[in-house]
């Protein structure tokens, strides 16, 4: 589950890590207040964030025209002036893709004097089963740039899960950052406490990009973490109920979300041929032969090893809200799924639809002879598959025609 930039910044300074006061708002007159005492509160410059989940945002331009999901200024006129122009509306970036994602809330925060932009990131590593934390002194850009052209400028320290990150490791990282005198102190509690919010709320990832030194007022320098994204592991959420309440289902797609209440796992795509796979392994490669017989898949959607008849319908009632939906192949491999219950399940829902498109049905596996016979006997129209390609084949076919 991802979770916006102001709600990550809320995370990290329950650890102790330092982030620019700013706050959350979702009308261009609390914009304008909150920019005033900002202001007031000593701030010389200021920065307005449209909130979605997306990346890329300052350089995203909105449907409306407007350049920009990030904005700098300096008065409160311009807070809401720049508030005006994104809130309901829609902002377009190199992620979100053409149909962009409509700005529902702003995050007006004062933007420090930045001297130097780092990067911090905690994340699983699953080849060691450790998490280990990321630090590149390349802030601000895309560490997948860094990764691929100085792969030497990321640093790695890999953490022990039982003991935690241990101060001698913040403080290599803080050195491999660049910082030095009272910054080496500084930066190694920030780490340590980038490290337990990532620990203590089960993220898969918190990015901390930039990590800025900062000119104060007073002329010293010091941490502050100006943008951040986090991410929770989805199986640790009940643990979270706080986290939990966080979500913004605005942000996620409808049908997924759909999906999750049945317990299926579905990712929507841009093909037309709908899969209904069980086991994720096999829904991989079922797309996988799909585009091998020249077809485009429709969706991922993985129903799991034991699912019931009201999740198959469920199912089918989710891939024909999709209008790009031109046909069906149902692939299952019974092991502990019975064929008889996915069979049941098919006919329930084919007649509760009055489902009009190709559909081609695979089954193979546990109970395989009654599920072919309840099919048989339903009086459906559907294709059989004798093998995952001669299935594959049928519905590239079927919805060529």
């Amino acid at each position: 589950m991802n979770i916006h930039e102001y709600q990550a910044r809320q995370l990290l300074a329950q650890y102790g890590v330092a982030v620019p006061p700013g706050e959350v708002c979702d009308k261009p007159e609390t914009a304008k207040a909150i920019a005033e005492k900002l202001l007031a509160d000593g701030a010389k410059l200021l920065v307005v964030k449209a909130q979605v989940h997306s990346g890329g945002r300052g350089k995203g331009t909105f449907k409306s025209g407007y350049k920009g999901g990030v904005k700098l200024v300096k008065t409160a006129e311009e807070v809401f002036d720049a508030a005006k122009n994104m809130l309901g509306n829609v902002l377009v970036t190199k992620q979100t893709g053409a149909e962009g994602r409509l700005v529902s809330k702003l995050l007006v925060a004062a933007a420090p004097h930045i001297q130097k932009e780092l990067y911090v990131a905690v994340l699983l590593d699953r080849g060691n089963s450790r998490p280990v934390i990321m630090a590149s002194t390349e802030g601000g850009m895309d560490i997948e740039e860094v990764a691929a052209h100085t792969p030497e400028k990321i640093v790695k320290e890999w953490i022990d899960p039982a003991v935690g990150v241990m101060p001698y490791q913040a403080r290599k990282i803080a050195a491999a950052l660049g910082l030095k005198g009272d910054l080496i102190s500084a930066g190694a509690k920030l780490i340590a406490g980038i490290y337990k919010t990532s620990w203590e709320c089960d993220a898969a990832l918190v990015e901390v990009n930039p990590l800025c030194i900062v000119l104060n007022p007073d002329g010293k320098q010091s941490l502050f973490a100006v943008d951040a994204k986090i991410s929770i592991d989805d199986n640790a959420l009940y643990r979270h109920p706080n986290i939990q309440a966080m979500r913004d289902l605005a942000e996620e797609a409808p049908l997924e979300t759909e999906a999750g209440k049945f317990n299926l796992n579905y990712i929507k795509l841009d093909g037309s041929i709908a899969c209904l796979v069980n086991g994720a392994g096999l829904a991989m490669a079922t797309m996988d032969i799909i585009q091998h017989f020249g077809g485009m898949p429709a969706n991922f959607l993985d129903v799991g090893g034991g699912a019931s008849k009201e999740q198959v319908t469920a199912a089918f009632k989710i891939i024909l809200q999709d209008p790009n939906v031109k046909g069906i192949l149902v692939n299952i491999f019974g092991g502990i799924m019975d064929c008889n219950v996915i069979a049941t399940g098919i006919v329930a829902a084919v007649k509760e639809t009055g489902l009009k498109l190709p559909l081609v049905v695979r089954l193979e596996g546990n109970n395989v002879a009654a599920g072919k016979k309840t099919l048989a006997e339903s009086g459906l129209t559907l294709i059989t598959g004798d093998s995952m390609a001669d299935a594959a084949k049928k519905v590239v076919k079927a919805v060529n025609h």
